[in-house]
């Protein structure tokens, strides 16, 4: 039978908690900065741009869960295996998104939100009208769209939403970043010694 050594076991995870965490809010950090630039610039950078600045951003922010799981790899003896590392890369992304979901319900909730919902609607409006849909068309995507403006009004339903929006881009790059520094680990035990 073999024996835990609960020494060794806490050891990771204080290590896991502060890799974590310094990772996770760096990124979050990123995320939330740009953001509030992208807010301040709205009227000059346009919806289409912002949103194309915003997924950039959330790229760029990611590339920390990259460099999370290999610091967490390094200061535990130089492996990881890929479940180790998808769990620590999922935790940053999940604190740099919960970063970015504090910052924007701030932004909306702090005198933001009528201001932002009426400037997105109409853009919304617009791009509906370029596609050269009927009146009797425009008026029910007006209705639908002025049906989720009310539900974005619940502080919940918000952050739920905005908590969705950089999740899916972390989460890539927490699977691809694992995959590699696991499968570098697998190289270097297969990987003969001395001659």
């Amino acid at each position: 039978m073999r024996t835990v050594n609960l020494t060794r076991v806490r050891e990771r995870i204080v290590r896991m908690k502060k890799t974590v965490f310094t990772f996770g809010l760096i990124a979050g950090g990123i995320l939330s900065a740009m953001m509030a630039i992208s807010m301040l610039l709205q009227d000059r950078i346009g919806f289409e741009h912002g949103e194309t600045i915003g997924y950039s951003t959330m790229v760029a922010s990611f590339l920390l869960v990259y460099f999370g799981i290999r610091s967490y790899r390094d200061a535990t003896g130089g492996a990881v295996g890929f479940g180790r590392a998808v769990a620590v890369g999922t935790l940053i992304v999940v604190v740099a998104s919960a970063c970015y979901v504090v910052t924007w319900e701030a932004i909306y909730f702090g005198g933001y939100g009528e201001e932002f919902s009426s400037k997105y609607m109409a853009h919304l409006v617009e791009r509906e009208r370029a596609k050269g849909l009927s009146q009797a068309q425009l008026d029910a995507k007006v209705a639908e769209f002025k049906k989720y403006a009310e539900y974005y009004k619940n502080p919940a339903i918000n952050a739920a939403v905005t908590f969705l929006e950089p999740l899916p881009v972390g989460m890539l790059v927490a699977l691809v970043s694992a995959g590699v520094l696991s499968r570098r680990r697998k190289r270097k035990e297969a990987e003969p010694t001395g001659a």
